[in-house]
């Protein structure tokens, strides 16, 4: 793991693959709550076909500081991070892409800064169709978070002191339950009281090619989400993944594609 600085804040982040300039630098970016290891297994499959794989937890996550107050957290200010990030590492543009929160934020990176973004990946975005599902079950959660801290503190202390499998998923899944459970309502808080993601004129002006990736029967990520994205974006790219699961086990014909499209981009 390495660090860095962004308004007084420690971000942590690791690299994978190669470090040079020749490394074509991919930025992945984690879902709600989870750490940056949630894109280990998709890294590694990146990594195999040349690309250098950035993982970031972003503020609040993973291994990165968690204040405490939600004016922290919003898509605009998670998506300078990742520019911060590239600031950092002294990259003039990357590939930049994630799932879910991951998906908005690269969205957010891309309007502040698209000088730095060569091409965007996007897994299940969570735009306006998704809205009203993701207030009904996050509201709930960040009361929840808020008003029983103490005794989910427990329970997250507990579960943190449980050895781990060395299994990624189970690992990750550990991870979130062991979660503080303060900065967790700060987290969702602030991002419930935000916008969910830049507005969609701003969205119709990005011109670099995108992937976009989703699946029906999802509530929160709604495929029509993906496909009214893939509309708006002027080189689109849409692909339908069978699960939630399917990417999640690479190599498969979900990460086959991105790494022929991270190929493509580069040659171009």
């Amino acid at each position: 793991m390495s660090t860095f600085r962004y308004d007084g804040f420690k971000i942590a982040y690791e690299e994978r693959g190669a470090r040079s300039s020749e490394g074509r630098p991919i930025v992945l970016i984690h879902g709600l709550l989870f750490p940056r290891k949630h894109h280990s297994s998709l890294a590694d499959a990146l990594v195999e076909r040349g690309n250098r794989v950035i993982l970031i937890d972003l503020l609040g996550h993973g291994e990165s500081d968690k204040p405490k107050h939600s004016r922290y957290y919003t898509m605009d200010i998670f998506g300078r991070q990742v520019v911060g990030l590239l600031d950092h590492l002294d990259i003039p543009s990357a590939v930049v892409g994630g799932t879910s929160l991951g998906a908005n934020v690269t969205l957010e990176a891309t309007v502040a800064a698209p000088e730095r973004v060569k091409a965007l990946f996007i897994e299940m975005p969570v735009l306006e169709r998704a809205a009203p599902a993701a207030a009904m079950i996050f509201l709930p959660l960040t009361i929840g978070y808020a008003q029983a801290a103490t005794p989910l503190g427990w329970m997250a202390s507990l579960i943190s002191r449980l050895p781990r499998t060395g299994s990624l998923y189970p690992d990750v899944l550990a991870e979130l339950l062991s979660r503080d459970p303060v900065p967790s309502a700060a987290v969702l808080h602030g991002l419930l009281t935000g916008r969910i993601a830049p507005h969609p004129n701003d969205r119709e002006k990005i011109e670099q090619p995108a992937l976009i990736m989703g699946h029906h029967r999802d509530l929160l990520h709604p495929f029509s989400d993906a496909e009214a994205l893939s509309r708006e974006l002027r080189n689109a790219e849409l692909m339908m993944s069978n699960s939630f699961f399917e990417l999640r086990f690479p190599p498969n014909r979900l990460s086959d594609r991105i790494c022929d499209f991270l190929d493509e981009v580069w040659s171009s």
